[in-house]
C-alpha cells in the first residue's frame, strides 16, 4: 500500500474553503494594503504627462543605400535608430539650450517624488522652493540634461511609422514645452545631418562617374576593334544561332531515333509471324469489317452443315465466299505490314541524315567558340563598366533629389497640449497594486502556515494519504466539558462515538471484531478516552466487554475508573500475582458489563512481556469469557509494543488527532503496523473542530447543535437552571473557548517541534 501523498489537480473548492478559513488574515492584510496605498498616494508629488507624435519618413534614408528597395527589417532599424536619437544626450542638450532650462530653478530642483511633507503641501497649498545658484554652468547643464532624459519616454506605435514622445514633469507647462521642443530639435538635427551627408555624397559620386565613364569608352573601342579583325558582328548573335540550330537538330534526332526504335520493334514482330496482332492491324476499320463478315459466313456455313452436304451448291458457294474473304483479309494485313516496313526504312535514313548534320554544326560551333572567347571577355568588361556607370548616375540623381527634399525626413503629427489633470499618482492604480501585494503577502503567509501545520485537518486528507477509511469523526470538546459530554447520552460527543461503534460493527464480514486494538502514533490523541467510551457503547448492546490496559509504560485506564494500579497485566505476565489477588485482577468499570484489567506494575521490559507466549494464552482465555476485548495500546512511534499486540487482535483502530500530529508521524506509524501484519480496519479522527471551515466542504455546515437532542422545535440548545449550565451551552461562542483554542493550537505546534527534534 502506498502511503505517500499523491499529486492531484487543483482543488478549487478546497482553495475556496482555505480562503474562508484565513478570511480575517486576508481581509486584514488587504485593508492594510489599501490604507498604505492611500497614504502613499498622498505622499507622492503630482506629475503631468504631455504626448507629441512624430512621423519618421524612412524613404529619405534611401540615398545612403545601394539602390535597393527598403525592406521591412531596415524600416524597423530606422525607427529604432530614430527612437534612440530622440533619447540621446545630444538631443537633450539641444532642448535645454532652446528652452533655456538651466535658468529655471523650479525645473532644476523639483520636489521629491515621495515625501511625507507632500501631505502638508496638499493640505495648505504651499511649499518651500529649493534653490542653489552657486553651481557652475556645466553642473547646471548636466542636471537639466539628466532631468530631460530621465523624464522622457519614446515608443514606436505598432505597424506605423509614428513615434510617441511622452514627457512627464511636475509642471504641466514644462511637460508640454519640452515634448514639443524634443520633436522640433529632432527634425532640426536630422536636417543638419542630411545636408552635410548629401554634399559629401554628391562630390564623391561625381568623381566616381568620371573614372567609370573613361573606362567604359576604352572597353567599347577595344571590343569594336577585335570584332572587325575576327570577322564577328558586333551584335554577337552567331553563337546564339548555332546553339539554337544545334538544339533543334538534337531534338529532331531524338524524335527520329525514338520513331526508328518503335518501327524496328514492329518489324521484328512482323518477321516473327505476329503481324496479325499489331495495333495498326487490330485498329483498322476495314479489316475489322472483313473479320466480321468472315465470322458471319463461317457461322452461316456451320449452321447449314446440319442440313446440307459440303457438295451442295449453296454450301460450295459459302465455302468460296469464306476463302475470298480470308484472302482479302490477308492482303489487308500484308498492305499494313508493308507500309510499316517502308516507314522503318525512312526513319533509318532520317536518323543518318540528322547525325551527319549535327556533326557539321558541332564543327562550326567549335570554330566559332575559338574566335568568340576573346570577344566574350571584352564584351563582359564593357557590360560591367556600363552597369557601374548607370548605377552611379542613378545615385547622383538620388542625391540631388534628396538634397532638395531634405526637410521631409520627419514631421510632427500632433503637438503636445498642456495637461489639465495629473498623470500620477493614481489612487485606483495604487489601491490595485496595494491590494495585489497584500493578497500575495497573504498567500505567502498562508502557504508558510500550511507548511508548518502539516497535520491532518479533515477525513479526506486521511483517506487520501493513508488509504484507510475514516470510521468516525469525533468533535473537539473543552477539558471541563469532556466528562459531562461523555456521560450524557444525548451529547454530540456521545452520538459520534455511537456512530464509530456502528462503523466498527460493519468493518468485518462477521460484525464487530472480538478483539480490538486501539492505538495512535503519539500520546495525547484521545486513545484511552476512545477505548473507554467504545467499551461502554458496545456493553450497552448487552455484551460483556473487557478493557485491557496494555500501555505498561504510561498506564491511564485505572485513573479513569478511580482505581489503583497495584496488580494488573504486567503482574499476570510475570506470574507475580498471588492466588488471593486473582479476584481483583479483572475489575468492574463504571457501567454494567464493562470490565477492565489495569496495566499493573511498570516493568523494565514491556515488549518482552507482550511478545511472550503467556500473553497470547491470556488473550485466548479471556476471549472465552467476554464477548469483546478492547486493548488500550501505547503509541506506535518509538516503541515495539504495538506491532506485537496487533498480531493478537482481530482488528486495529488507529486514532488520529486533528491538527496536532504531523502527517509523516501518522504515515510511518500506519506503515509500521501494516508491515507487522496488523489488520487496520480504519481511522477515528479525534479533536475535530465542529463548525470550522475546512478543506472538505462537507464539513463546512457541520454544526455543534446537530448532535444535540432537544424537544424544542426551534432547535435551540437546552437551557440549564443555573448559570454554570448556561455558560456551558454557549461555550463555543464565548471568549473562554477562543482562549482554549489558541492555547491548544500553540501546544500542538510545540508538540510537533518536539517530535521533529
Amino acid at each position: 500500500m502506498d502511503y505517500y501523498p499523491r499529486a492531484t489537480s487543483l482543488d478549487m473548492i478546497g482553495l475556496f474553503f482555505r480562503v474562508l478559513q484565513y478570511r480575517w488574515l486576508i481581509l486584514s492584510l488587504l485593508a492594510a494594503g489599501i490604507v498604505l496605498a492611500g497614504l502613499l498616494t498622498l505622499m507622492q508629488t503630482p506629475r503631468y504627462q504631455a504626448i507629441a507624435k512624430l512621423e519618421v519618413l524612412v524613404p529619405s534614408a534611401r540615398v545612403f543605400e545601394d539602390l535597393e528597395l527598403t525592406s521591412e527589417s531596415s524600416d524597423i532599424r530606422a525607427f529604432q535608430t530614430a527612437r534612440e536619437k530622440l533619447k540621446s544626450r545630444a538631443l537633450a542638450e539641444r532642448v535645454v539650450y532652446a528652452l533655456n532650462l538651466t535658468e529655471r530653478e523650479d525645473f532644476l530642483f523639483p520636489r521629491a517624488r515621495i515625501s511625507p511633507l507632500n501631505i502638508f503641501y496638499r493640505a495648505f497649498g504651499s511649499e518651500p522652493q529649493k534653490t542653489d545658484s552657486s553651481l557652475p554652468p556645466d553642473a547646471l547643464m548636466r542636471i537639466a540634461t539628466s532631468r530631460v532624459m530621465s523624464n522622457l519616454k519614446v515608443e514606436l506605435v505598432p505597424n506605423t511609422s509614428l513615434l510617441t514622445i511622452d514627457y512627464r514633469d511636475q509642471n504641466p507647462a514644462y511637460a508640454r514645452d519640452i515634448a514639443n521642443q524634443i520633436a522640433q530639435s529632432f527634425i532640426d538635427l536630422r536636417i543638419d545631418q542630411s545636408s552635410k551627408t548629401s554634399v559629401q555624397a554628391r562630390e564623391f559620386i561625381q568623381e566616381q562617374v568620371a573614372l567609370v565613364k573613361e573606362r567604359l569608352q576604352e572597353s567599347e573601342r577595344a571590343l569594336v576593334a577585335y570584332a572587325k579583325t575576327a570577322g564577328i558582328t558586333v551584335t554577337g548573335n552567331e553563337g546564339s544561332l548555332l546553339d539554337t540550330n544545334l538544339s533543334d537538330i538534337n531534338a529532331a534526332l531524338s524524335k527520329a531515333v525514338q520513331e526508328n526504335l518503335d518501327f524496328d520493334r514492329l518489324v521484328k514482330q512482323i518477321d516473327a509471324g505476329q503481324g496479325d496482332s499489331l495495333e495498326q492491324v487490330l485498329g483498322s476499320a476495314a479489316l475489322d469489317k472483313l473479320r466480321g463478315t468472315l465470322i458471319d459466313l463461317k457461322g452461316d456455313y456451320e449452321s447449314k452443315r446440319l442440313l446440307f452436304k459440303p457438295d451442295f451448291p449453296e454450301m460450295r458457294q459459302l465455302a468460296s465466299q469464306i476463302r475470298e474473304t480470308e484472302k482479302q483479309l490477308k492482303m489487308g494485313v500484308l498492305a499494313i505490314t508493308d507500309s510499316i516496313r517502308l516507314k522503318h526504312q525512312e526513319t533509318v535514313a532520317k536518323v543518318a541524315d540528322l547525325q551527319k548534320k549535327i556533326t557539321e554544326l558541332e564543327a562550326e560551333k567549335s570554330t566559332y567558340q575559338d574566335k568568340n572567347i576573346q570577344y566574350t571577355i571584352l564584351k563582359r568588361e564593357v557590360d560591367s563598366n556600363r552597369a557601374q556607370y548607370d548605377s552611379l548616375i542613378g545615385k547622383l540623381n538620388d542625391v540631388a533629389v534628396g538634397s532638395e527634399l531634405k526637410t521631409q525626413n520627419a514631421a510632427v503629427v500632433d503637438l503636445a497640449v498642456s495637461p489639465t489633470m495629473p498623470f500620477s499618482p493614481s489612487l485606483p492604480i495604487n489601491i490595485a497594486i496595494g491590494s495585489i501585494i497584500s493578497l500575495l503577502l497573504a498567500a505567502s503567509v498562508i502557504y508558510v502556515a500550511e507548511l508548518i501545520n502539516n497535520a491532518f485537518s479533515n477525513s479526506d486528507q486521511v483517506e487520501k494519504e493513508l488509504g484507510l477509511p475514516v470510521l468516525g469523526v469525533l468533535p473537539l470538546v473543552p477539558e471541563i466539558d469532556l466528562e459531562q459530554q461523555l456521560t450524557n447520552p444525548q451529547s454530540a460527543l456521545s452520538e459520534t462515538y455511537r456512530s464509530l461503534r456502528t462503523s466498527l460493527q460493519f468493518s468485518g464480514a462477521e460484525g464487530a471484531p472480538a478483539t480490538l486494538l486501539v492505538t495512535s502514533s503519539e500520546p495525547g490523541e484521545g486513545k484511552s478516552t476512545t477505548v473507554i467510551k467504545l467499551a461502554e457503547d458496545f456493553a450497552s448492546l448487552g455484551g460483556r466487554v473487557l478493557i485491557i490496559d496494555a500501555d505498561m509504560r504510561k498506564p491511564s485506564i485505572h485513573r479513569r475508573f478511580n482505581e489503583d494500579n497495584v496488580i494488573g497485566l504486567s503482574n499476570l505476565l510475570t506470574n507475580t500475582v498471588r492466588r488471593g489477588d486473582l479476584a481483583r485482577l479483572v475489575r468492574r468499570g463504571k457501567s454494567s458489563n464493562v470490565f477492565f484489567i489495569s496495566a499493573g506494575t511498570v516493568p523494565q521490559n514491556p515488549a518482552d512481556l507482550l511478545s511472550s507466549p503467556r500473553m497470547s494464552l491470556i488473550v485466548s482465555s479471556l476471549r472465552k469469557q467476554f464477548d469483546m476485548i478492547i486493548i488500550d495500546a501505547p503509541p506506535v512511534i518509538g516503541i515495539a509494543d504495538v506491532p506485537i499486540l496487533s498480531r493478537l487482535a482481530d482488528a486495529t483502530l488507529f486514532i488520529v488527532s486533528t491538527s496536532k500530529v504531523s502527517r509523516k508521524s501518522v504515515t510511518m506509524a500506519v506503515r509500521r503496523l501494516t508491515s507487522a501484519g496488523a489488520n487496520v480496519v480504519g481511522v477515528a479522527l479525534t479533536m475535530f473542530t465542529v463548525g470550522k471551515f475546512e478543506h472538505n466542504y462537507r464539513y463546512g455546515n457541520l454544526n455543534y447543535k446537530y448532535y444535540t437532542y432537544s424537544s424544542s422545535s426551534n432547535l435551540l440548545p437546552e437551557v440549564s437552571s443555573n448559570t454554570e449550565g448556561q455558560d456551558r451551552d454557549v461555550w463555543n461562542w464565548s471568549v473562554g473557548f477562543v482562549v482554549f483554542r489558541v492555547r491548544q493550537h500553540f501546544d500542538n505546534i510545540l508538540d510537533r517541534i518536539k517530535s521533529i527534534a
